[in-house]
């Protein structure tokens, strides 16, 4: 509890400084509770007009930290992926990166109130279709797609298991390009959670 405290506390500073908040992204699990010596990056929901902008903010980033990203879950998907995807090249290329440092999406748990963290600096964003393998999508109304067929959430593992092959299958995980960044994560922390053995080093936005 105290650490989604400190959090509230955090943004209601950069509010009152640059009217600006961020509403976190919630889920029913915790992946990691706690984060140690870390750097605050946000993606703040902008309105101009009748457009909608992901303003970044990454003044008080250090390289050599752990990354936390705190971003609006009211942003899509499509706005949300190229900014990161940026920013995690220049942490990449940086000739002051830790490999020990680690990237991570904050979020709150919404059972335990409490902040928790998924970390993602091994994973690759790609917007663009995966050229082979079995293609797991997840669409912006939060239904799932396996080679464009409905599955449901609790069966994907059956489902994957009943797939026949003279090779072993490649997992792609897919995400809906207009979905909200509030469901991507309630997915991300799906997938974290199945409890079956493969690598997933690309995420693919499309």
């Amino acid at each position: 509890m105290k650490k989604y405290l400190v959090l509230l506390i955090v943004f209601g500073i950069v509010s009152c400084e640059g009217k600006k908040e961020i509403q976190l992204p919630k889920a029913d699990r915790t992946i990691i509770g706690d984060v140690k010596e870390h750097s605050p990056i946000y993606i703040f929901f902008k309105v101009e007009g009748k457009d909608t902008i992901a303003d970044v903010n990454r003044k008080n980033a250090i390289v050599s930290t752990n990354w936390i990203f705190n971003i609006d879950k009211r942003l899509p998907l499509k706005l949300v992926m190229p900014e990161l995807i940026k920013l995690q090249a220049k942490k990449d290329k940086s000739i002051h990166k830790n490999e020990a440092a680690e990237n991570y999406f904050s979020y709150a748990n919404d059972k335990k109130k409490t902040l928790a963290f998924l970390p993602f600096a091994s994973l690759k964003f790609k917007l663009e279709k995966p050229k082979s393998g079995v293609e797991i999508y997840f669409t912006k109304d939060d239904k799932v797609l396996v080679n464009k067929t409905i599955v449901e959430k609790s069966n994907l593992i059956n489902y994957l298991d009943s797939l026949e092959s003279d090779k072993p299958l490649k997992y792609n995980f897919c995400f809906d390009k207009e979905a909200s960044y509030d469901t991507f994560i309630k997915n991300a922390v799906f997938i974290n959670t199945l409890e079956v053995e493969m690598i997933i080093s690309e995420i693919y936005i499309f």
